[in-house]
């Protein structure tokens, strides 16, 4: 058993006030964000039930945490309304429409440039597909 794995197992809550568990080994019945998504559930206003750490690979000398959430207390995902899909869609779109020629670029103007592509770059030999 290595040391972090000392450091991240705390079941009575002790250490950082919540259960906490290594990565991998968090007790049936629980179930992080993404695992329940999965399953076609969602926390639904519960508290925490828990988390599991691991050491993060992005910051060194930190950890990453993801949170628990019970199975039994989850809720089933909501469905979409015909307004919600209505407004993703007006969303996607402003995504897509270049703010400098106004036209819809088929795909979601990247942030870096702030515009489309012949738009950011006039001078290169460009033709749309």
């Amino acid at each position: 058993m290595s040391a972090a794995f000392g450091e991240c197992w705390d079941p009575t809550g002790a250490r950082y006030g919540v259960p906490t568990y290594p990565w991998k080994y968090a007790p049936d019945g629980m179930a992080t964000r993404r695992q329940l998504r999965a399953r076609g559930l969602r926390p639904g206003g519960q508290p925490i039930a828990g988390q599991v750490m691991r050491r993060s690979r992005r910051n060194p000398g930190g950890v990453s945490v993801a949170y628990l959430y019970r199975l039994d207390a989850a809720k089933p995902v909501r469905r979409m309304t015909s307004r919600k899909w209505g407004a993703l869609a007006l969303a996607m779109l402003a995504r897509r429409t270049c703010p400098n020629c106004r036209l819809d670029a088929g795909y979601c103007i990247p942030r870096s440039l702030g515009m489309c592509i012949p738009c950011a770059y006039p001078d290169d030999q460009w033709t749309p597909a």
